[in-house]
């Protein structure tokens, strides 16, 4: 019954206090426009092209309204007059008005910044900038300085400090380890004897890593000396992050689920004494009844800290303990794999199955060595990929694609039902899928046929939630490498299914970029930072998506020369016609029917993944969302490098990699 009656009262308490903070809120912390116009970048005239891509993209902001984790990052625009915008809403507001506040502050940052290429504004329930220069991805401006402060004075000022520091180290920590979506953090922190709460916010944009959101937010905090000494109230607000705090609750706990950062051990060490009596006191037994009211509350509420304190020190040392038992069994996976017994086949089986793997049994010539179709015992059909022994995949190669197939599972990914070690013999089992890859069929001129513009887009969107499922929802980000036509089985459905991880690069899931020296891959399919200068990113993958897409659209191989007359490639015949508007040249005459505008806007989409420069080329997750929403505009596409220009570049560098190691080393260091 006690338990009950408390429940009641501190949920009452709760509802009261909520009310008259919002009351509050509406009444102290009025919206307010704060533009910054001075940021750098120069100016524009208002007839310049700068001018027009910035009303094109300020107009059309918004208008993706599948966006609804209060975060907006789009371009627009060629170089040297693309424009680059970003809008984040503070975590706790509706999607609604998130976008309403950023439409608002897209219309009247130009008005308070007239002719600036760069400017910036802050709104009480959002930021919004824009600039001539990338954004995304990119910690900018760690020195950019921008806050003001609630003029009243705390009651007293150390312990509010004390309160504040705690509460910001807390709530820097949390929001930095946000996901990729959403990196914020709310919560309050009390005083130890005075009794005063500090209630909190920290937030970044969700594009930057973990490590560089605590930079951040670490260089917001000892900025809040200079704005907001001894005061109850202040903001520091950054290009990349802000922060906040306030003596009154001024976000919804409905939506930022609130951080109660514990008091600090008391180092009082004596007795503790019981509260003073009231003076004025009426008489004894209203005085023993008010005091029994007091004992009680202060009871409920150190018990309510003690309670919090155990469960936030139980889900910490959980938190610990599972980061280190994964961190332990992913650096067992990769340094040696013990594979289940019930993936490794015997190699007798294996060699009964494919007919001790004859001429009629092979499927195809992979880079690695030969592919042949099975038959196990128990009539399951199963395709054998039979590692060559001077393919030059040795045990890594072949640990490597086996510890990737055997962790991923996604319908758009070929399935690995086992694998055979046995002598020098290496064999990989996979599901078989009787249409084999999409160039047998996509390139030859009686089965492209069967490829309506229905089944291609169906092939192309499943290509792309491949794609996705590796760079950002498996458990480690994974860079395939090697995407082209052959490697895309199609099941008998012809939905398409992605293979061959021989190549594969892992990445830790918040990294972004590495380097090799070794360029591995197929021409053609290759970006170009990739192929030059061995830079690796998901921007590789990216870039031969968008091959792919306009193979599936044209069926012209982009290795083939397309146009004899005037010598061009599949890029530089795809980016004529759509300069020209003859988009129509571009797509495969055997589609006779299919929507022209879903046709035009996947050209779009492809001309988009090809673009020189890396920066300019979207991210999966945003492909994923422009193959599926047709309201929202795409950004125009830049010139795609040249394709045969692009491949007699390379073709000195096999030639150069026999010659040893340190002749590439060489080169390298000399392009720096």
């Amino acid at each position: 019954m006690t338990r009950i009656t408390v429940t009641i009262f501190l949920a009452l308490l709760s509802f009261l206090s909520h009310l008259l903070i919002l009351t509050t809120q509406q009444e102290q912390h009025p919206d307010t426009v704060h533009p910054n116009c001075s940021i750098g970048n120069g100016t524009y005239t208002d007839t310049s092209p700068y001018h027009n891509n910035l009303i094109t993209l300020l107009s059309n902001f918004t208008s993706n309204t599948t966006d609804d984790y209060g975060f907006y990052n789009y371009s627009y625009g060629q170089n040297p007059n693309t424009v680059y915008a970003s809008g984040l809403c503070r975590g706790d507001v509706t999607p609604d008005v998130c976008r309403s506040c950023l439409k608002n502050a897209a219309r009247l940052l130009p008005q308070n910044c007239p002719n600036q290429k760069e400017a910036f504004l802050y709104y009480d329930l959002c930021i919004f900038q824009y600039s001539s220069s990338s954004m995304f991805g990119i910690y900018v401006d760690p020195d950019f300085y921008y806050a003001f402060n609630n003029p009243e004075s705390a009651a007293d000022a150390d312990q509010y400090t004390d309160a504040l520091d705690r509460l910001m180290q807390v709530l820097k920590t949390n929001a930095a380890d946000g996901g990729s979506d959403r990196k914020v953090a709310a919560g309050n922190s009390s005083t130890l004897s005075s009794g005063q709460t500090v209630h909190g916010l920290a937030q970044c944009t969700p594009d930057l890593t973990e490590q560089e959101c605590d930079d951040c937010l670490l260089k917001g905090i000892s900025d809040i000396p200079l704005c907001c000494q001894n005061k109850v109230g202040g903001r520091v607000i950054k290009r990349n992050c802000n922060l906040r705090f306030e003596k009154v609750r001024f976000y919804d706990p409905t939506v930022i689920d609130p951080i109660q950062v514990p008091l600090p051990p008391s180092t009082d060490n004596s007795p503790s004494q019981g509260p003073p009596d009231a003076p004025n006191v009426p008489s004894s037994g209203e005085g023993k009844s008010n005091r029994s009211r007091i004992i009680i509350i202060v009871a409920v509420v150190i018990g309510a800290f003690i309670i919090l304190l155990i469960l936030i020190l139980i889900y910490f040392a959980y938190r610990k303990s599972k980061k280190t038992i994964d961190n332990e069994a992913e650096k067992k996976d990769e340094e040696e794999i013990k594979p289940d017994d019930s993936l490794q086949f015997d190699f007798e089986t294996i060699r009964a199955a494919t007919d001790n793997f004859s001429t009629a049994n092979k499927l195809g010539q992979g880079g690695f060595g030969p592919v042949y179709k099975g038959k196990l015992r128990d009539r399951q059909e199963v395709a054998v990929k039979r590692l060559s022994m001077n393919s030059g995949q040795g045990d890594l190669e072949f640990k490597n694609e086996v510890l990737l197939m055997a962790k991923l599972q996604h319908r758009n990914l070929v399935r690995l039902l086992g694998f055979c070690l046995e002598g020098i013999e290496r064999l990989l089992i996979y599901e078989y899928l009787p249409n084999r890859s999409l160039d047998y069929v996509l390139f030859d001129p009686i089965q492209r046929t069967r490829l309506n513009w229905e089944v291609r887009y169906k092939i192309i969107v499943g290509i792309a939630r491949g794609i996705l499922y590796l760079h950002e929802d498996s458990r480690l980000r994974i860079i395939h490498r090697d995407l082209k036509a052959s490697n895309i089985l199609l099941d008998k459905e012809l939905n398409p299914k992605i293979a061959d991880f021989g190549m594969a690069r892992l990445f830790d899931i918040d990294q972004t970029q590495s380097n090799t020296s070794k360029i591995v891959g197929t021409y053609g399919y290759m970006a170009p930072e990739y192929a030059l200068h061995g830079q690796i990113s998901t921007k590789l993958d990216v870039f031969s998506f968008g091959i792919l897409v306009l193979e599936i659209i044209s069926g012209q191989n982009n290795s083939n020369v397309i146009d004899e007359e005037n010598i061009q490639d599949l890029l530089s015949f795809v980016w004529k016609n759509w300069r020209e508007g003859t988009t129509s040249n571009i797509v495969d005459p055997v589609i006779s029917s299919g929507s022209r505008d879903e046709i035009t806007r996947c050209i779009h989409i492809a001309l988009l993944c090809v673009q020189e420069n890396v920066g300019d080329r979207p991210i999966m997750a945003s492909v994923e969302v422009m193959l599926n929403s047709y309201s929202s505009s795409l950004p125009l596409p830049s010139r795609p490098p040249c394709l045969m220009n692009f491949s007699s570049t390379l073709e000195m560098q096999p030639r150069e990699e026999n010659e040893g190691e340190q002749v590439r080393n060489s080169a390298q260091e000399a392009q720096k």
